[in-house]
């Protein structure tokens, strides 16, 4: 099992972790220490555990704000994907005959800003 010298807040750390996952280990204590260096330069020094108990919170709310934009995000793309499935399925019922380019370009980038909010919680959470 690997083991891995950390620093977060400027204290290190030794750390375990399964072979293959030393790239995530690292990331993880990026995010960590990016927190922490944020609170110390605020707050000054504090105790270890305080420390990271509050980098870990903030990591975990700004976490949370990522996946109520991902959830609105995928109410969107559900709305829009039912809008065109009726559309398809009725298609005498269309009022509009040609879908705007703003729209879907409006509905790529919802897809993409998904998809990269997606690859961060994921990065986060490995």
């Amino acid at each position: 099992m690997p083991e891995l010298r950390i620093t977060i807040g400027g204290r290190e750390f030794d750390v375990s972790c399964q072979e293959g996952e030393e790239h995530f280990l690292r990331a993880a204590a990026r995010l960590l220490d990016t927190e922490a260096g944020a609170l110390i330069s605020q707050i000054g020094r504090m105790p270890e555990a305080r420390m990271l108990l509050m980098a870990g919170l903030m990591i975990a709310d700004k976490a949370a704000g990522l996946e109520d934009q991902l959830r609105a995000a995928e109410e969107r793309a559900t709305l829009a994907e039912r809008v065109a499935a009726n559309a398809r399925a009725n298609p005498e019922r269309v009022e509009v005959p040609v879908i705007p380019a703003q729209v879907t370009e409006t509905l790529a980038e919802i897809a993409a800003r998904a998809e990269a909010l997606a690859a961060r919680i994921e990065e986060r959470a490995g």
